[in-house]
């Protein structure tokens, strides 16, 4: 344990954002299965709607440096191919 006081306040600080970070990777797992399970039922105006929902989550994500930018882009352009295999 640290006993500098800016050192324990380094901690707090990490607990805190990595919990953000957390939260917002799980919301978009959740968000990107969503759209696959629309896509496997073969609904498109649901998967539509859940591709739009899982863009957002992925550019919120990127903008928010919890992913890379560029893992967002090939995320969206796989999700927008599956989207367009319908």
């Amino acid at each position: 344990m640290a006993n500098i006081k800016s050192a324990k306040k380094r901690i707090k600080v990490t607990e805190k954002k990595t919990l953000r970070n957390k939260m917002i990777k799980s919301a978009l797992k959740t968000t990107i299965k969503k759209f696959e399970v629309a896509v496997a039922a073969g609904n498109t105006e649901e998967a539509t709607v859940a591709f739009g929902a899982a863009v957002k989550a992925l550019d919120m994500a990127a903008s928010k440096g919890i992913i890379h930018k560029n893992k967002a882009a090939r995320g969206k352009s796989r999700l927008n191919a599956k989207l367009v295999a319908m």
